[in-house]
C-alpha cells in the first residue's frame, strides 16, 4: 500500500496540460503515493449538471490530499457553482497559502528579491454566497429600515467571523515563526467595512500579541495594491480576507512572472488542495504550450504540507535551476519549449537531486 493516497483532478483546458507536466515530475521522485483520478470541472457539469460529481467527493474523503488543475467557470449559468469555492468549504480549507517569489533569471520578474507570502481567508467574506436578487425580500428590508435600497439592487453579504479571522491569522504567524519570517502585515478596509474588517483587524492585534518577536503592521488594500508596486521588498508575510486577497496576491503575482509562477493551497486542519492560481485558457487546452511551473510549485507545495521537506526542497531547487539557465522555457519566458518539455527539464534535475538524498 502506497504511503499517501493524492487525488488527481486534471479538470478542464490547460488543466490537463499542466499536471501532465507536473506528473512528469512526480514520477521523476520515485515518491511511494498512488494518484487517483478524478473529474472535475465545466466537462462535468455539461455531462452530470454537477462540476464536483459525488464520486470525485468520495475520492477526496479516501485522500490524504489533491492535485488540482484548472477549472471554466462561466458566469450567469443558472445552477452552476465553482466547485473549488464548494471544496474549500466542504471540507473547511480556510488557509489560501499563495507564495510569490522571483526566481533568478526569470526575464518577467518585476524586480530581483521579492519573496513573500500571502495567506488569504478561504472560506468567508463575500465567497460565503449569501446574495439576495431583486426584488429584495420585505424580511431584509426591514433590517436595513434605515439605508436607502433601490428596487432593482441585488445584495451580496460579506461575511467575516471572529472565528474564522482568529484562525488565519494565527496561521499566518505560525508559518512567519517556522519559516523564520520577520513581519506579518494586515491588509484591511476597516476605516470604510468597519464592522467586518474591524472583526479581522481586532483579531490581529490579538494574535500578535502572542508573537511578540514577529512584527505586526496593518495597511489598507487600496494602499497595498500601490505599495506592492511601489517597493514590494517591504512584503514578507501578508494576511487578508478572501476577497482582497485573491485580488492582490494576483497583482503580486504579476510581479514574479505571472500567473505560470503562481502556486497555493488550499490548507485545512485535515486535508489540502494543491493548484496553480491561473484559469483553463481553453484556447490553447491540448496545445502544451502553457507554463506549467506554477503546477509544479504547487506540487512543492504539497509536500511541504506532507512534511516531505527533502522532496519539496529539491522540487523547488530544479525549478529554480531550469528557470535561471534559461535554456527551456515556454511561450510566457519569451521561449520555445512545449509544456512538456519544461517538465521533462525540471524532471531530469529533480531525479538527480533525489539520486543524491541519504
Amino acid at each position: 500500500m502506497a504511503k499517501y493516497k493524492i487525488a488527481w483532478m486534471p479538470g478542464d483546458g490547460i488543466g490537463r496540460d499542466v499536471l501532465d507536466a507536473t506528473k512528469i515530475v512526480l514520477d521523476a521522485l520515485n515518491f511511494d503515493a498512488e494518484y487517483i483520478p478524478a473529474e472535475i470541472g465545466w466537462e462535468c457539469w455539461e455531462k452530470y449538471k454537477n462540476p464536483l460529481p459525488d464520486k470525485t467527493v468520495e475520492i477526496l474523503k479516501e485522500c490524504k490530499c489533491a492535485m488540482f488543475g484548472a477549472i471554466t467557470s462561466k458566469p450567469n449559468v443558472p445552477g452552476y457553482r465553482s466547485p473549488i469555492v464548494r471544496m474549500r468549504q466542504m471540507f473547511d480549507l480556510y488557509q489560501n497559502l499563495r507564495p510569490i517569489k522571483a526566481y533568478e533569471g526569470n526575464p518577467n520578474n518585476y524586480r530581483d528579491g521579492i519573496d513573500m507570502v500571502i495567506f488569504r481567508e478561504n472560506t468567508e467574506d463575500l465567497y460565503a454566497g449569501i446574495e439576495f436578487a431583486p426584488p429584495l425580500p420585505e424580511e431584509f428590508k426591514k433590517l436595513i429600515k434605515d439605508k436607502k435600497i433601490p428596487d432593482d439592487a441585488g445584495i451580496s453579504c460579506r461575511m467575516i467571523s471572529r472565528t474564522g479571522s482568529e484562525r488565519i491569522i494565527r496561521a499566518a504567524f505560525e508559518y512567519a515563526k517556522k519559516k523564520g519570517r520577520k513581519k506579518v502585515t494586515v491588509v484591511h478596509k476597516a476605516n470604510v467595512i468597519r464592522v467586518t474588517d474591524g472583526i479581522f483587524l481586532e483579531a490581529a492585534n490579538k494574535i500578535a500579541k502572542e508573537y511578540p518577536n514577529i512584527k505586526l503592521e496593518d495597511a489598507n488594500v487600496d494602499a497595498v495594491t500601490m505599495w506592492l508596486i511601489k517597493n514590494p521588498l517591504d512584503f514578507d508575510v501578508v494576511v487578508t480576507t478572501n476577497m482582497f486577497g485573491d485580488i492582490i496576491s494576483d497583482e503580486a503575482a504579476q510581479l514574479v512572472g505571472g500567473m505560470g509562477f503562481a502556486s497555493s493551497g488550499n490548507i485545512g486542519d485535515k486535508f489540502a488542495v494543491f493548484e496553480p492560481t491561473h484559469g483553463s485558457a481553453p484556447k490553447y487546452a491540448g496545445q502544451y504550450k502553457v507554463n506549467p511551473i506554477a503546477a509544479i510549485l504547487a506540487a512543492k507545495l504539497m509536500f511541504d504540507w506532507l512534511g516531505e521537506e527533502e522532496t519539496a526542497n529539491a522540487i523547488e531547487q530544479a525549478v529554480a535551476e531550469v528557470v535561471k539557465e534559461g535554456k527551456v522555457r515556454t511561450y510566457d519566458m519569451k521561449g520555445t519549449n512545449t509544456t512538456l518539455e519544461v517538465g521533462k527539464a525540471i524532471a531530469e534535475k529533480v531525479a538527480n537531486k533525489v539520486a543524491k538524498m541519504p
